[in-house]
């Protein structure tokens, strides 16, 4: 079984790239939403906040796990694949290779979070592959929570993008990585925004890399078990640590189709 966490339905970015990819396997969803955002948290507290939804996914029968959040995996993968060796994760980071790939003007625009971009994983990144190039590093820890409202619904999300990457704009950058599994949401203001300065640019959403990487290993470690095989297994579950009227409200716009979810209090 795949569980998938985040802090909140970011991590539904990758959901929705996961499912095609394997449509008879049973996934669990985690939503720390009691805790949302996790970007503006010390590293401390987001790798125990991190661990302490791993375990529940774990013991609840999960063999692969999909960090899908960021600033989670910068500040807890590491632990993670330490303190559960049985465990297959995967994590979530900002697509530095692939944007130093290719950038053609050299400027590369990252939009994450402060504590992901505080995270050693993200050093090293930049590091290995974009040490040739300016990387400008663009925190947005609004769009966050503009997904999280639903105000990635309406026009009020505009102002706040569009002053995000105006910076980057006016740099050159003509590579933009979203560094959050919450910003691909968002993806229709980027692009409008872009389109408004006559601007062009490379999007890299991490979704779809990630779901693949997710189903190369749980295709590899795993023996797929029809979801009949499990009496009363749902093939898809959805649990927050927040409101589950809110979040399957939400979770159902993003991904168009009806979504129930299930409250739950983590020790």
């Amino acid at each position: 079984m795949i569980g998938i966490f985040d802090s909140g339905v970011g991590g539904l970015s990758v959901w929705r790239e996961l499912v095609p990819l394997l449509p008879a396997a049973r996934m669990v969803y985690l939503a720390d939403q009691a805790n949302v955002p996790y970007g503006p948290r010390p590293l401390d507290d987001v790798r125990a906040l991190t661990e302490r939804s791993a375990r529940w996914l774990i013991d609840r029968g999960c063999d692969t796990v999909v960090i899908a959040c960021n600033t989670a995996s910068g500040a807890a993968l590491t632990h993670l694949r330490e303190t559960f060796p049985a465990t297959s994760f995967v994590g979530a980071e900002p697509a530095i290779k692939p944007a130093a790939l290719h950038t053609r003007s050299g400027v590369i625009g990252v939009l994450a979070t402060h504590t992901t971009f505080a995270s050693d994983r993200y050093a090293s990144l930049i590091q290995r592959f974009a040490a040739g190039a300016r990387v400008i590093e663009q925190p947005s820890p609004d769009w966050v929570m503009l997904v999280e409202s639903g105000a990635a619904f309406d026009n009020q999300s505009l102002r706040s993008v569009a002053s995000r990457l105006e910076p980057l704009i006016d740099a050159g950058a003509d590579v933009l990585v979203l560094g959050c599994t919450h910003f691909p949401f968002l993806r229709p203001q980027v692009e409008q925004v872009l389109a408004q300065h006559r601007h062009s640019a490379v999007i890299i959403d991490p979704g779809p890399a990630i779901a693949r990487e997710a189903a190369r290993r749980y295709t590899a470690g795993s023996v797929p078990r029809s979801p009949n095989s499990v009496p009363g297994a749902l093939l898809h579950e959805f649990w927050t640590t927040g409101d589950p009227t809110h979040f399957s409200r939400l979770a159902g716009r993003l991904l168009r189709q009806a979504v129930q979810a299930r409250p739950l209090r983590l020790p």
